[in-house]
């Protein structure tokens, strides 16, 4: 029997709010089976109002929760099981955390994001840039299948033979097209990694970006790499080689050293799983923010400049810098919904407070979008994540799917108006 959690329920509090903004919505539906979330799904349509889709409620935008709608929470849809030599068949309500840990005895690992208690529906539909994403892609490049609940409560079975459309659809904007119940993966035979974590003293912050990118674009594709920026004078990176060479992992590290002065520096071997570790801390709007962000080709002269400046403006606490490119890059732009497959960064800022006004100034400089770092909305964004053929492609196939737009709380493609 479906769950329905509504206001003044006991488990209401525990499940209303998430990661980035905290919600009421009069009613949380958890169905613990695909049957229940075609049900949840009529359930929801038949109350009105609006609807989020829940898998692990980390998401930056915000959208899994809502004022006075239905929450669909997959978060009971949680398994991870073995299905074939190097596939698994994972519930979007599991945490990548959970994944890696539950991958790593089989020797196996799906590279994700940076934090373990992000949930794999959300991820997985709409990119995934990881810490193993320039040796294996993007996390949507190892799906190979999936069960998907469409407007109608129809079920339907998609990969690169049956629906393929819909399949394309969902590696990359899955949010707008279905509810995703079940991802078969092809993982990769990863039984550790080496990871580096360093501290950065930073004096010139456009020539130390420009290192970093350097030194980046430079490292064998074993390695992606994270900085985290702040307040213009210290950095924190992250470094992940794809392997268990020790050898291998120290020479690549290496450069990295020379970027700027070291503060303090650790490397090691370990598997996935102490990379992405879960915390399962409950969701409370603890991380309330906003965030604007874009894609890089390099981190050349023009954009490192505009980054220094927005640094030193105080409007931002952090700037963070992902690396993508490498295997990211191997994919044909029209072979999923994610089109950006020639940019080197994703390059994000992160402040308590409204900064449009200072990342006006970069915004010129960026190169596309990843929307799932995006707190705000408008037509230019929407185009930015989704080139034009993209976008019309996609737009074909949610009027097929989604006539009624039901799906449209995050980035809707269908109604592309400021919001």
């Amino acid at each position: 029997m479906l769950e329905v959690v509504r206001p003044g329920d006991r488990l209401y509090r525990a499940v209303r709010d998430v990661y980035t903004a905290t919600g009421r919505p009069a009613a949380v539906a958890r169905p613990a089976s695909t049957p229940e979330v075609v049900e949840a799904l009529r359930f929801a349509r038949d109350a009105g109002g609006p609807l989020s889709v829940r898998s692990g409620g980390h998401g930056i935008s915000s959208v899994a929760t809502n004022v006075e709608g239905t929450v669909i929470d997959l978060g009971l849809l949680n398994s991870v099981e073995r299905i074939g030599d190097d596939l698994v068949r994972i519930g979007p309500g599991a945490r990548w955390g959970d994944v890696a840990a539950a991958l790593h005895p089989w020797g196996l690992a799906i590279s994700s994001g940076d934090s373990g208690d992000v949930g794999v529906g959300g991820l997985a539909t709409t990119g995934g840039v990881g810490l193993m994403g320039r040796a294996h892609g993007l996390t949507i490049d190892h799906l190979v299948a999936a069960e998907v609940v469409t407007a109608d409560g129809t079920v339907r079975r998609v990969d690169a033979e049956q629906d393929p459309d819909l399949f394309w659809a969902i590696r990359g904007a899955g949010a707008n097209v279905g509810i995703v119940t079940s991802l078969d993966f092809r993982a990769d035979r990863v039984p550790v990694v080496g990871r580096a974590t360093l501290q950065y003293r930073v004096d010139d912050v456009a020539r130390f970006l420009r290192a970093w990118g350097e030194t980046v674009e430079a490292a064998p594709r074993e390695i992606s790499a994270f900085l985290y920026l702040m307040g213009g004078e210290f950095a924190l990176a992250t470094i992940v080689y794809a392997g268990d060479d020790p050898q291998g992992a120290g020479r690549a590290f290496g450069p990295f050293t020379a970027v700027a002065p070291v503060l303090g520096q650790q490397a090691q071997l370990v598997p996935y799983a102490g990379v992405v570790t879960a915390t399962h801390a409950p969701h409370r709007g603890q991380q309330g923010a906003t965030t604007h962000t874009g894609l890089a080709v390099h981190l050349d002269e023009p954009i490192t400049a505009r980054l220094a400046d927005l640094a030193g403006s105080g409007a931002v606490e952090m700037l963070q810098i992902r690396s993508t490119g490498g295997a990211i890059n191997d994919v044909a732009r029209d072979a999923t919904a994610y089109a950006h497959r020639h940019q080197n960064f994703s390059v994000t800022a992160v402040s308590s407070m409204p900064f449009d006004e200072a990342w006006e100034r970069v915004w010129p400089m960026m190169d596309g979008l990843y929307l799932s770092f995006e707190t705000s909305f408008s037509t230019e964004l929407l185009e930015a994540a989704f080139p034009p053929a993209t976008l019309s492609r996609l737009r074909d196939i949610k009027r097929r799917v989604d006539p009624d737009d039901v799906f449209n709380q995050n980035f809707p493609v269908a109604t592309p108006v400021s919001r």
